[in-house]
C-alpha cells in the first residue's frame, strides 16, 4: 500500500551504490555507473523517475567497476573497464564517467585504448524512463502505467509520457550519436594509446512539454550550474581549520552535504529550505528540516529562517482526518511536485507528526536571538501564537497538560515522533505502546516552545502573555518530573501510554528533555549516569534503546540504532546541565565513526557494541546524506564550543571545552549579526575579532530562556510593586 506510513518500506540499494544530490535531484546507480529499473536506482527530479535505465555496453560488454569517487555531493567519477570475451584478466578498454546532477544529468564519457593496436567498438547507452513516483520507487510498487512515446532525431531522443492529465518528458542528447527509441549508439575506432569522448545530457520536461533549462555542459574554464551554486554557498559560510584533520575534514563535508540538500520553495525561489535527505527524502519535512536548520544556525542562519517561512505558509488551517491536518499544525512532510499523487490519500501535504509544531516556535525563538529584522520576525509570530494553539486545543487532546498524539486515519503513521516506526515505542518488556501517546521529548520541545514564546513576548513588551506563558512552561516542568520520573528505575518514561502508564523502556529520548532544561537538577546526574552506561552507550554513540530492553534489536530502525542527530542533541543536553567529559565522550565517539565513511555521518547506524565489531556497522537502508545527520557534527563542536549568541541583547558568547586532541580552531566568515568574524581557539583559550557595533564577547554560557524569563518576571512583578506604590 502506497502511503505515508511506509516509513522502513525501502529495500536495501545494494553494496556499493552511488548516491548524488543536488537541490531536488538525486541520482542513484551501481558502482560501475549503471542504473537498473529492477532496482530502486534513478535519476530522480522533483520526486521523479526521469531515468529509470542507464547502461553502458561496449562490443555488448558491460563495463567491472574498478573505482566509484564522489568528488561533491553532486558529482562522482566512476572508473572501470571492458571485460574480454576470450577470458583474460586484463583488458586494455578503460572507461571513465564523469556524471553531474542539477537540474539536469551530465555525463563525460571517456574510453581509453591502452593497447598498442586499434579497438573496434560499438558503444551504446541504453535508456529507459517510467516517470515512476518516488514512493512507487522506494516500495517497489510500481502502479501507474504511462502513455509513452519516443522520438528520435538528430543527436537527440525525446521521450514524452501522459498518465491522466499529467504530461511528463525528458531529453536526452548526445553529438554523434546514432539515436534509437531505446539507445544511444556510436561506432569508432579507438587508436592505440588513444582514446575516445563524448557528452551526454539528460534535460527533465515535467510542467510543460518544452524543456525550461537545457542541460549544457560547459565551456573549458567555466562552473557548471552546480558548481556555481556550490562556491556561491561556500562564500557565505564559515571556513574552518582544525589542529585534526579528521574532525575538520568531517565537519567540511557537513558543510559540503547541507549546500547540496538545499531546496527552493518554488512559490518563493529566494527562501532556501533544507531537504530531509537522501534518497527518498528530497523535500521539506517539518521535524527534519527544522532540527537540521538548527543545529546549522552557526554556518547559516537564513537556512532556519527560509525552513520557518515555508512551513508558515503551510501551516494548517482546517480538520481533515485524511492528511491529518489541523488549525495551527505544522506539517510533517510536503512533495513540492505538485503531480506527485501518490502520497495519503493523493494530498501533496501530510500533517502527521507531533513535535513539527512545538519545534517551529522553538526554532523560531533560536532565530530570532540571532538577529534578523525584527520586521521579519513579527511577520512570524502570529503563526507561533496559532502553534501553540494547536498545542492547546489540539495537541492535549485530553486536557492534562501533556501533548500527546493517536493516527486520525488507518494509513497514517502509527507514530508521529521521531521515532516513528510503527514498532518504535514500547515497555521494557517489549510490549508496543497503545496511543493516546505521551512522548517525553515532545513534552521537551512544548516546554522549550513556551520559554521561546514567552521570552520574545517580554522583549516586545508584552507581559501578560509572557507571564501566561512562563506559567504553563513552569507546570509543565513540575507536572512532568512528577509523572514521567520513575524514582526505582533513575530514569524518566520513554512516555506515558493511552491508559497514562508509565512506559517504562530506558530509551535515549530523555536526553532531549536534558537539551531544554525540563529535566530537575537533583534528577539530571542520574539521567547522564544511565546515557552512558554499557547498555546505552555503544562505543560510537548512544543507542535508542538500551540492550537490556525486551525490544532491543542492534540492526534495528529505532530499536538499539544510533543516530547521530539523537546524539547531538543528548551531547547538547549533557553540556547544559555540566556533564562535560560524558558529551567529549560521544561527540568524539561520533567523530570516530564518520572517519569509516569518509568523514560523512548517515542517517544512523547499527547499535553493536564497539567491543563486538571494531568498526560502526551500516544501517543497511540508511539515507547518506541526510540533513540533519549532516547537521550533527556541527552541533556536536558548537555545543563544545559553547558557542551562541543573543543579538538584542548585545551578546555573543563561548566558553570552550574542545578535548586536547581537536587540537586548536580557527574559524573564518562566521556569521554574527549581520557580520561576519573570526574566531581562534588555542589551548581552549578563545578570541573574538571583528564583531559588529553593540556587540560584546562573553566567556561563559547564553543565558538560558529559563534565566531569561524568570529575570524579566521578577523585573515586571518590581515594576507593579512600584506602580502600585
Amino acid at each position: 500500500m502506497a502511503g505515508w506510513n511506509a516509513d522502513t518500506a525501502a529495500g536495501p540499494l545494494g553494496a556499493g551504490t552511488v548516491t548524488l544530490v543536488e537541490g531536488t535531484s538525486f541520482c542513484i546507480s551501481l558502482p560501475n555507473g549503471d542504473i537498473h529499473p529492477d532496482s530502486p536506482h534513478g535519476f530522480f527530479v522533483q520526486d521523479t523517475r526521469v531515468l529509470s535505465r542507464w547502461n553502458l555496453t561496449i562490443n555488448g560488454q558491460s563495463l567491472e567497476p574498478l573505482t566509484a569517487q564522489t568528488r561533491e555531493p553532486y558529482r562522482a567519477v566512476f572508473a572501470g573497464r571492458v571485460t574480454r570475451a576470450e577470458g583474460y584478466s586484463d583488458s586494455p578498454l578503460i572507461v571513465e564517467r564523469i556524471r553531474e546532477v542539477g537540474v539536469g544529468l551530465l555525463e563525460y564519457l571517456t574510453v581509453h585504448n591502452h593497447s598498442t593496436e586499434p579497438k573496434e567498438c560499438l558503444i551504446s547507452v541504453s535508456v529507459a524512463c517510467d516517470f515512476a513516483d518516488v514512493f512507487e520507487v522506494k516500495e517497489a510498487r510500481i502502479q501507474r502505467q504511462w502513455n509513452e512515446s519516443r522520438q528520435p532525431g538528430e543527436d537527440e531522443l525525446f521521450i514524452r509520457a501522459s498518465w491522466q492529465d499529467i504530461r511528463k518528458a525528458v531529453v536526452i542528447k548526445s553529438d554523434g550519436a546514432d539515436v534509437a527509441p531505446g539507445s544511444l549508439t556510436y561506432r569508432t575506432t579507438i587508436p592505440p594509446r588513444g582514446q575516445w569522448k563524448t557528452v551526454l545530457t539528460v534535460t527533465p520536461v515535467l510542467d510543460g512539454m518544452v524543456p525550461a533549462t537545457t542541460v549544457v555542459h560547459p565551456a573549458a574554464g567555466e562552473l557548471s550550474s552546480s558548481d556555481r551554486r556550490r562556491e556561491e554557498w561556500v562564500a557565505r559560510i564559515p571556513v574552518l581549520h582544525m589542529g585534526n584533520h579528521a574532525i575538520e575534514r568531517t565537519l567540511r563535508r557537513s558543510y559540503d552535504d547541507l549546500g547540496a540538500l538545499r531546496i527552493e520553495d518554488p512559490a518563493h525561489p529566494e527562501r532556501i529550505v533544507v531537504a530531509a535527505g537522501a534518497p527518498w527524502f528530497m523535500t521539506l519535512f517539518g521535524r527534519d528540516s527544522l532540527w537540521a536548520s538548527e543545529m546549522a544556525m552557526s554556518v547559516d542562519p537564513s537556512l532556519a529562517l527560509g525552513t520557518l517561512q515555508t512551513l508558515a505558509d503551510r501551516q494548517g488551517t482546517v480538520v481533515d482526518p485524511v492528511t491529518e491536518e489541523e488549525p495551527g499544525k505544522i506539517l510533517h512532510e510536503v512533495r513540492l511536485d505538485v503531480s506527485s499523487s501518490l502520497a495519503l490519500g493523493g494530498k501533496a501535504i501530510y500533517y502527521g507528526s507531533i513535535d513539527a509544531t512545538p519545534l517551529f516556535v522553538t526554532v523560531l525563538g533560536s532565530v530570532s536571538r540571532w538577529g534578523f529584522a525584527q520586521d521579519t520576525i513579527a511577520a512570524l509570530l502570529p503563526h507561533a501564537d496559532r502553534a501553540l494553539n494547536w498545542i492547546r486545543d489540539y495537541g492535549d487532546r485530553d486536557g492534562d497538560g501533556f501533548v500527546e498524539y493517536e493516527r486520525l486515519n488507518d494509513r497514517g503513521l502509527i507514530n508521529q515522533g521521531w521515532k516513528d516506526s510503527w514498532d518504535g515505542i514500547n515497555f521494557a518488556d517489549g510490549t508496543l505502546a497503545e496511543p493516546p501517546i505521551a512522548l517525553c521529548e515532545v513534552q521537551a520541545y512544548v516546554y522549550d516552545a513556551y520559554m521561546a514564546r514567552a521570552w520574545m513576548a517580554y522583549d516586545a513588551g508584552d507581559g501578560a502573555l509572557a507571564t501566561e506563558l512562563a506559567g504553563r512552561a513552569a507546570r509543565l516542568k513540575e507536572r512532568f518530573n512528577e509523572q514521567f520520573w520513575m524514582p526505582d528505575r533513575g530514569y524518566y518514561a520513554i512516555a506515558l501510554d493511552g491508559n497514562k502508564r508509565q512506559v517504562d523502556a530506558c530509551a535515549s529520548n530523555m536526553g532531549h528533555c536534558l537539551w531544554v532544561g525540563l529535566v530537575d537538577e537533583d534528577k539530571a546526574p542520574l539521567v547522564a549516569e544511565r546515557l552512558m552506561s554499557p547498555e546505552m552507550f555503544s562505543g560510537w554513540g548512544v543507542r535508542t534503546l538500551a540492550s537490556d530492553m525486551g525490544a532491543y534489536n542492534p540492526a534495528s530502525y529505532h530499536n538499539g540504532s544510533v543516530w547521530p542527530h539523537d546524539n547531538a542533541v543528548i551531547a547538547a543536553g549533557l553540556m547544559r546541565y555540566g556533564f562535560v567529559e560524558e558529551a567529549q565522550r560521544i561527540a568524539t565517539a561520533l567523530f570516530e565513526a564518520a572517519d569509516y565513511s569518509q568523514g560523512r555521518l548517515p542517517e544512523l547506524f547499527c547499535g553493536f557494541s564497539r567491543d563486538q565489531y571494531r568498526e560502526p556497522v551500516p544501517y543497511p537502508t540508511a539515507c547518506s546524506p541526510q540533513a540533519w545527520a549532516a547537521a550533527s557534527p556541527i552541533q556536536l563542536i558548537t555545543s563544545l564550543m559553547r558557542y551562541d549568541t543573543h543579538v538584542s541583547r548585545g551578546g555573543f558568547w563561548m566558553d570552550p571545552k574542545l578535548p586536547p586532541s581537536y587540537g586548536d580552531l580557527h574559524i573564518t566568515n562566521a556569521p554574527m549579526a549581520g557580520g561576519r568574524v573570526t574566531i581562534d581557539i588555542a589551548d581552549s583559550v578563545p578570541t573574538v575579532q571583528g564583531l559588529p557595533p553593540g556587540m560584546l564577547f562573553h566567556q561563559g554560557h547564553r543565558p538560558w530562556l529559563a534565566e531569561l524569563v524568570a529575570q524579566a518576571g521578577l523585573r515586571t512583578s518590581e515594576g507593579r510593586l512600584r506602580g502600585g506604590a
